[in-house]
């Protein structure tokens, strides 16, 4: 399996992957800018040197970008809309630049439309930002959620239809997020339940658009639709659906990417890191 996690820029976009190779990662996601602002500031020649650098040091072949989370594709606001799109467009570009290959999003709300027009402006937007951003390496990637207020994404079938909305669909994958599914409603703790659950995956989105994973146990109960990131197997998930995910073949070539609280961990792990301790627990599985 490959196992990384989400890592901080600061210092340089290159720090990530020095961090990401501190604590054992196999794969890296971070931000290619200030995750709650709609400006960034321009990668510069040196940004793209230093970061290339640093992956053919560690050797990282899989990296991830993970878009803002103020980008609503789906608002039925004119002028949010419309910034979301010119915002995705530039959060591709960046990725293009550092060389990242995919780039993962929270699709969006619907707000004061309704579930079906906010699937529908979705789709479409994703052709408008693919037609402004031109011939880019990097892809983007729709995440399952947790389906909070009103949300999308938080069922297969919304995330289809999204891509039954658009032209471009051959260049958009999926980063399905553990905690989301458990949180939507979606049980993975047994092996009728895993079987089912990436049946319904493979029917109705198919599990060649599977590009990667977001690792993190769920604070909140099963079906709660409430996003709270846990320690893998310290949640109300537990350790059996990491247990099937990591000896599930299918996904053995797949990135995966803790999304877990940092710092340093405590009692019997103490002198390691939390990214540290939830690799180590995945690879023991």
């Amino acid at each position: 399996m490959i196992l990384g996690a989400h890592m901080s820029i600061a210092g340089g976009y290159y720090r990530s992957l020095d961090s990401g190779h501190e604590n054992g990662c196999d794969c890296v996601q971070l931000f290619t800018k200030n995750n709650n602002q709609w400006r960034a500031k321009p990668i510069t020649p040196e940004d793209i040197d230093r970061f290339q650098a640093a992956k053919e040091e560690y050797g990282y072949v899989h990296t991830l970008s993970h878009a803002s989370y103020l980008i609503n594709m789906g608002s039925p606001k004119d002028e949010l809309r419309e910034k979301s799109i010119d915002a995705m467009v530039e959060e591709l570009k960046r990725a293009h630049l550092l060389g990242v290959p995919l780039v993962v999003v929270h699709p969006g709300s619907f707000t004061t439309s309704t579930e079906a027009d906010g699937i529908k402006r979705i789709g479409e937007s994703i052709d408008l930002v693919h037609d402004a951003a031109g011939d880019i390496c990097s892809r983007l990637l729709l995440e399952t959620t947790a389906g909070q207020g009103t949300n999308l994404g938080w069922r297969f079938e919304q995330l289809a239809g999204m891509l039954d909305a658009c032209d471009s669909s051959d260049r958009v994958g999926i980063c399905c997020d553990t905690c989301h599914m458990y949180a939507a409603g979606y049980a993975m703790g047994t092996d009728a339940e895993w079987s089912d659950t990436w049946q319904q995956f493979d029917d109705i989105l198919g599990l060649n658009k599977l590009l990667a994973f977001h690792l993190n146990d769920s604070k909140k109960e099963f079906g709660s639709r409430k996003d709270r990131h846990e320690h893998i197997g310290q949640g109300f998930m537990g350790i059996d659906p990491f247990r099937y995910l990591m000896n599930d073949n299918r996904f053995s070539h797949i990135p995966m990417y803790l999304e877990t609280a940092k710092g340093d961990a405590d009692g019997e792990h103490k002198g390691l890191t939390w990214d540290q301790v939830n690799l180590q627990v995945l690879r023991s599985l």
